[in-house]
């Protein structure tokens, strides 16, 4: 196939999108039939299926059983604000995530100790199997979940100490930075890598997404220097929100 000439299954969804995008397939709208995509584009069904297969790819329409082919829709994204500045007192787990002080949100965790797999392993430069405090978050922003996240913290750092348990203790709630400088670890900096994939069955329950739908992953992990003391993977539905970086310039 020549250089920038598409398969004929991305030329019918390429029109299809058009349509949706400037209003001729409304939200809620029946996608037009296999059969009629056929007759319309003169193309198999092979081709007709794959174009409207690349549209649920891409979240632009849903399957309704016994019905048909919908258009989603499509909300304006919410903007989610990342922040280079962490200040001590003011970081709970919802800020440590939204730094956008006009959004206030709540979060459920739960707490449990884990072995770290080997991924986590390497981020946090200890060994596979080594034992790690693993929470799970929840956080919702004006009733629904927004974001989801797993933090893994080091047990060989926090271990019989008041802040091993992130929210529990004297420092409940009170996010990292807090939590480690109570135990003499002064974090100073956090690196992000950002990344998209398909969202996981039981991601997409929690946030109300369609399973496969493109979900943003912020892997997050702070360090007192060199030393990792909490790394984290940050859930977002794509489709609803955008992430935004304020960041320091020196």
């Amino acid at each position: 196939m020549p250089f920038g000439e598409q398969p004929a299954y991305l030329r019918v969804a390429d029109d299809l999108r058009q349509q949706i995008a400037n209003g001729t397939l409304p939200p809620h709208s029946r996608l037009p039939s296999q059969a009629s995509i056929r007759t319309r584009y003169g193309v198999s069904d092979t081709v007709a299926l794959e174009a409207r297969k690349v549209l649920m790819a891409e979240g632009l329409v849903e399957g309704r059983s016994g019905s048909g082919t919908y258009v989603r829709e499509r909300p304006e994204p919410r903007r989610i604000c990342r922040s280079g500045y962490r200040t001590l007192g003011e970081s709970s787990p919802f800020r440590q995530e939204q730094t956008d002080e006009r959004v206030r949100g709540t979060w459920e965790a739960h707490s449990e100790r884990a072995e770290a797999g080997e991924a986590i392993a390497r981020r946090l430069h200890i060994e596979p199997g080594d034992p790690v405090m693993c929470t799970r978050y929840a956080f919702r922003s004006g009733g629904e979940i927004a974001m989801l996240s797993t933090s893994y913290e080091p047990l060989r750092l926090t271990a019989r100490t008041p802040v091993m348990l992130p929210e529990e203790g004297p420092l409940a709630g009170r996010g990292v930075v807090e939590r480690m400088a109570a135990i003499d670890l002064v974090v100073d900096n956090v690196a992000e890598d950002v990344l998209a994939r398909p969202a996981l069955a039981a991601e997409a329950r929690l946030l109300g997404a369609v399973p496969g739908h493109s979900v943003l992953v912020i892997a997050r992990t702070f360090r007192a220097g060199s030393l990792p003391v909490e790394t984290a993977d940050v859930v977002i539905p794509a489709d609803r929100y955008r992430v935004g970086y304020h960041l320091p310039v020196r």
